[in-house]
């Protein structure tokens, strides 16, 4: 891990050092969150809708930290008496995209950013596997995207990295994202898709679109951005790059195209690309509905980077590249989906795509609220309620918005008087309830898809339910 000095951040960003500090000291790392706080760490105090960091300057003083990053108008009052010197500014987060766009401005390297409404971590796992067979390439790490965790990715970077693919959010507000691009300085940029994801922040689909529409607006004219051509929100954004367009998807007008689309269940999926004028028969490991554009997205870059498809498809064979869908043993002899990172009404639909084509065992889906839907949110619920009818033989549904899930799967059977449907539903105060229910309901033979949005933390009911197995297994011996 690279060191961040005290000289850099007072070169790049108007900062007052109150208490005893060397000129020449090295802060290890710039840390947020006191509780991660390790010897030699510069502490930096974020407010929070729900919490203030200058509250956990004592907490980040016990842990190691040598100093703390504050804003000015908390030090006005609270200061004196402070248990490590001080980095006083106007605005800490400020100061910490100054210094890594500084650090930025000094590495030469060509940065990819990567934004839309879902997949952006998956397409950015996917491009970082295909142009690192040719550059040396850094990925930012999960999902690194916001105002604070970019700045952060940035100062990952060691020197001789070639390429740097971000992942850019940009959901909340008009001008984040052309800040982060102000800060990052991408040259490609990729827009995967525009879907009613935080449309409860935004107002409106066009409203999503305009914000995503900022990291095109960015490129510079030797630069290009690649743009999912199916989704007719992302084409859209053809006229406002300055550099060149590259597009992708299955239909034949996009420049990067594919046809003769196979999926083999966990084995991954095959197709025919096309690709200037030439046509390229490709298996890749990647699982899932939208394995295919993923593929096409991370080929497009590497196209328009000057790769030839020869040299990009060893990349698909990584093993990192397959981030959030995963296969694991679950109790009794079941097979759990953990696909519990978010949900949005595409990404689940394409998860019980994928519970659809595993075996033959029964298929059970645990399905939670999707949120920040806003004026689609009953009919997106609707959506997937309908398709769970068509796929699983049990529904259990987490959360009050799930319920229309349940509603919606339970009317459509009885519409469809086809297979035969069980529904079970729990709120949200009943998270011990739906684990217990799992460990008496699963048993061999049985595929439970678990997928909800990120805020009901549905990743707990995967590691209690691999701990019961931990539990049985150590029993057993």
């Amino acid at each position: 891990m690279l060191t961040i000095g005290l000289k850099d951040i007072i070169a790049a960003a108007d900062v007052q050092v109150a208490g005893s500090l060397d000129s020449e000291i090295e802060f290890r790392w710039i840390e947020r969150n006191s509780r991660s706080i390790v010897a030699g760490d510069l502490f930096i105090a974020v407010r929070g809708e729900r919490f203030d960091g200058h509250s956990f300057i004592a907490d980040a003083a016990a842990r190691g930290a040598t100093a703390a990053l504050v804003a000015r108008s908390w030090a006005v009052d609270s200061a004196t008496g402070s248990p490590i010197p001080l980095l006083i500014a106007d605005d800490p987060v400020v100061v910490l995209q100054q210094v890594a766009a500084a650090r930025r401005d000094a590495l030469e390297m060509t940065v990819i950013g990567i934004t839309g409404s879902i997949g952006k971590t998956s397409t950015k796992e996917v491009v970082a596997a295909v142009v690192g067979q040719r550059f040396a390439t850094y990925r930012s790490p999960g999902n690194m995207n916001s105002e604070l965790g970019l700045p952060l990715s940035l100062l990952e970077v060691e020197p001789g990295t070639e390429v740097a693919v971000l992942e850019m959010g940009g959901a909340y507000a008009f001008g984040e994202l052309a800040l982060l691009a102000e800060i990052a300085k991408p040259k490609y940029a990729i827009v995967t898709n525009i879907h009613p994801v935080h449309l409860e922040r935004m107002g409106s689909i066009e409203a999503i679109a305009e914000t995503k529409a900022e990291l095109v607006l960015a490129i510079p004219e030797d630069g290009a951005a690649i743009l999912n051509g199916d989704d007719p929100r992302a084409r859209a954004m053809c006229s406002l790059c300055r550099g060149r367009v590259v597009t992708y998807g299955l239909n034949a007008d996009n420049d990067v195209w594919a046809d003769r689309v196979e999926t083999d269940g966990l084995r991954g999926s095959s197709f025919r690309l096309h690709l200037g004028g030439e046509n390229y028969h490709l298996k890749v490991p990647l699982v899932g509905g939208h394995a295919v554009e993923l593929a096409l997205a991370a080929i497009a870059v590497g196209h328009a980077m000057g790769m030839h498809v020869s040299e990009m498809v060893p990349g698909f064979s990584s093993p990192g590249i397959q981030v959030r869908l995963l296969l694991i043993d679950g109790p009794n002899g079941s097979r759990i989906i953990d696909d519990t990172y978010n949900a949005s009404a595409p990404s689940v639909l394409s998860a019980l795509g994928l519970l659809h084509q595993l075996g033959a065992g029964r298929k059970i889906a645990v399905l939670g609220d999707m949120r920040e839907l806003g004026s689609v949110m009953e009919e997106q619920h609707r959506l997937v309620g309908r398709r769970a009818a068509e796929v699983v033989d049990h529904l259990i549904t987490f959360g009050e918005l799930a319920k229309i899930i349940a509603e919606e799967a339970q009317s459509a059977s009885r519409e469809s008087g086809g297979r035969p449907l069980t529904v079970t539903s729990f709120g949200l105060n009943e998270r011990d309830e739906i684990v217990s229910y799992l460990l008496e309901q699963l048993r061999e033979g049985d595929i439970a898809l678990l997928k909800g949005s990120r805020g009901l933390e549905m990743e707990d009911f995967v590691v209690a339910l691999q701990r019961a197995c931990e539990l049985k297994t150590d029993g057993d011996r």
